[in-house]
């Protein structure tokens, strides 16, 4: 007996230490594989419901949040338009731009100095600048003019 006991007291703390991995990654905010697929399962059946709910198209929401899984996306997306058809329900306009994509801040750049040359919609309705008049010759060549015939 005497022969185990050592080799418990080192299983004992090795086990307890392992044990312990779960709570420890979850306190330092590591997910593991599955833990991260359940969320953005979750985040793409809200964001497929809100995508129906606001009226728009399901493509839509996928080119949108590519991010997300388009499953998850479809099936949130369904279970809104069931909910709105059973309920009898109005889609809602949505008031905000859709978000940008989380790598999207170099295209962003990009887009921010294209954008610099398109005319805003605001200046496009507002009254047409003045177009500028074709100047007149500055002299008259001595030949041609009426007054020398």
């Amino acid at each position: 007996m005497k022969k185990s006991s050592p080799l418990l007291c080192l299983l004992l703390p090795v086990a307890l230490l392992l044990n312990g991995c779960d709570q420890l990654s979850s306190t330092l905010g590591v997910e593991t594989p599955a833990q991260k697929e359940a969320k953005n399962d979750s985040e793409g059946r809200a964001v497929g419901s809100a995508c129906r709910h606001s009226g728009r198209a399901i493509e839509d929401c996928y080119s949108i949040y590519a991010w997300l899984p388009k499953s998850s996306i479809y099936a949130g997306w369904r279970e809104m338009d069931e909910y709105m058809r059973e309920n009898k329900l109005d889609t809602i306009a949505p008031q905000l731009p859709p978000p940008q994509p989380p790598n999207a801040g170099k295209k962003k750049k990009k887009a921010s100095s294209a954008d610099t040359d398109l005319v805003p919609e605001a200046a496009s309705s507002a009254a047409p600048a003045p177009q500028p008049t074709p100047a007149a010759p500055a002299t008259a060549e001595p030949g041609n003019s009426p007054a020398a015939t």
